[in-house]
C-alpha cells in the first residue's frame, strides 16, 4: 500500500458467491492496515451492510451512505465517512442500496458513479477497501470501475473455483471497456482445511 500522502489504492474484494468470508476478510484486512498506522476506509457496497455492522455502525443512524453517493454523485463523499477508530473509517451501506441497481440502469454514467464519488477520498486514505455484494451486477461493476486492483476471497471448493472463472471474465470485460488499469492481485483462501485432499487440489489449481 502507498504511504499516506500519496493517492490511496482502491481494492475491490469480490466474489459473487455469498458466505465465502469476503466481509470478514475486508474488515480484518482494514483493521490490520489501520493498526499499522495507515488511514484506511471500508466502502460497504453490500445492501446487507454486514461490514458496517461489524464495525459497530448502524446504517440507519448515519446521515449519508454509499447509496447517497451513487445516486447523488455531486454529493461530498467526505460527509459519508464515519470514523470508527484511529485510522479506520467506513462509508456505510443500507438496505435501500438493493434498489440502486434498477435506479442506475438508465443513467449514462451508471458504471462510474462510485469511482467519481471516491476520487476526493484517495488523498485522505492510504487504502480504500470495497466490500462488494455477492453478485456481478451494477454495484460490483461500479466497484471494478473504481478499483485499482481486485482481491478474491474464496473457499477451497470445486464450485467456488468455477465461480472464480466467471468473475475473471467479468474483470476482463471491465478492463477492456471501462477501467484498463484494473489488475487482479490474487485470491485469499478462507476457512481453509489443509488436511482435506479436495482442498489441496483446489488450492493447487
Amino acid at each position: 500500500m502507498p504511504e499516506h500522502g500519496s493517492p490511496g489504492r482502491v481494492v475491490a474484494l469480490i466474489n459473487q458467491k455469498g458466505g465465502v468470508g469476503k466481509t470478514t476478510t475486508t474488515v480484518n484486512l482494514a483493521a490490520a492496515l489501520a493498526a499499522g498506522g495507515r488511514p484506511t476506509l471500508i466502502v460497504d457496497l453490500d445492501p446487507q451492510a454486514h461490514a458496517s455492522l461489524s464495525l459497530g455502525v448502524d446504517p440507519a443512524a448515519v446521515p449519508r451512505t454509499v447509496y447517497d453517493l451513487l445516486l447523488d454523485w455531486d454529493d461530498d463523499a467526505n460527509g459519508a465517512v464515519v470514523q470508527v477508530r484511529p485510522n479506520l473509517a467506513v462509508v456505510a451501506s443500507e438496505t435501500d442500496l438493493a434498489a440502486a441497481e434498477a435506479e442506475l440502469a438508465q443513467e449514462p454514467d451508471r458504471h462510474k458513479r462510485l469511482a467519481r464519488a471516491l476520487e476526493p477520498l484517495r488523498n485522505r486514505f492510504s487504502a480504500i477497501l470495497i466490500d462488494c455484494p455477492p453478485s456481478l451486477g451494477m454495484l460490483t461493476i461500479n466497484a471494478l470501475a473504481a478499483a485499482d486492483e481486485v482481491v478474491i476471497p474464496m473457499q477451497a471448493h470445486f464450485l467456488a473455483l468455477q465461480g472464480v472463472g466467471k468473475l475473471l471474465e467479468t474483470v476482463k470485460l471491465v478492463r477492456a471497456k471501462i477501467n484498463p488499469a484494473l489488475v487482479v492481485s490474487g485470491a485469499i483462501i478462507c476457512m481453509h482445511d489443509p488436511s482435506s485432499t479436495h482442498t489441496q487440489e483446489v488450492v493447487n489449481d
